[in-house]
């Protein structure tokens, strides 16, 4: 890991919801969810910070390097429905060994719809792949 990654590194990122994004969207995994309202799902606000830290962190990873979340702790407090822009904003804000801790926030066009902290480390990808594919073997699940 590069060592000029330091609190304080910002990164914005925005998209636009579409059907794909909301609610309804996730049934074809988690059948539950076939009636509730068309809004920006939770799932994909949460995937969508996890994304956004990931973009503000490539610059800074070696060529063998990811990271991985490990934590979120996110509030989704506002509805957000198809046709509008959200905007992610990340911020770094410690960096402990490996760990990455960030303030997050997602806004739409109309205001703050939420907030929170998320955790990544960086692991070696190469070896993190090892390591999943010693755990499906055994189980079974390979």
């Amino acid at each position: 890991m590069t060592s000029n990654l330091e609190p304080g590194l910002r990164f914005l990122q925005s998209l636009r919801v579409d059907g794909t994004l909301t609610v309804p969207a996730m049934a074809p995994a988690f059948t539950g969810f076939g009636d509730m309202p068309p809004v920006f799902a939770t799932a994909f606000m949460v995937g969508f910070i996890e994304w956004a830290c990931v973009e503000a962190l490539r610059p800074f990873l070696g060529s063998h390097e990811r990271t991985v979340g490990t934590l979120v702790d996110v509030s989704h407090i506002a509805a957000t429905p198809v046709g509008m822009t959200v905007t992610a904003e990340v911020e770094l804000v410690a960096v402990e060994g490996r760990k990455l801790r960030f303030k997050v926030s997602c806004r739409d066009e109309c205001g703050l719809i939420g907030e929170g902290f998320h955790e990544r480390a960086v692991v070696d990808h190469l070896k993190f792949l090892a390591r999943v594919s010693a755990k499906s073997e055994q189980t079974g699940h390979v």
